[in-house]
């Protein structure tokens, strides 16, 4: 078995022409994705949760997928300082 680090086969990013080959076999059937997906949308027999998750799809690539908001509340006990204090901005 190898040690950490180093290059391995097959490890890390696909190269920039191998992601410009698959996009270019794939583009043909695009509009037809994009149709199915609205077919999906409108049509009586699809399950709402199918619709939901097809309007999702259309959305975020027409509009762009909405920003995340993470908030995280993290208590470290043994130290003895007040995060806020530490970034306080003097407004004078």
């Amino acid at each position: 078995m190898a040690g950490p680090g180093g290059a391995r086969p097959g490890a890390g990013r696909k190269p920039k022409d191998e992601e410009n080959r698959i996009r270019d076999l794939m583009m043909p059937y695009s509009l037809d994705a994009i149709q199915c997906l609205a077919n999906i949308v409108v049509s009586d027999k699809s399950k709402d949760t199918d619709k939901i998750s097809a309007s999702k799809i259309i959305i975020e690539y027409a509009y762009g997928k909405p920003k995340e908001r993470v908030e995280n509340d993290i208590n470290i006990t043994g130290v003895d300082f007040n995060i806020k204090e530490v970034f306080k901005v003097n407004n004078k």
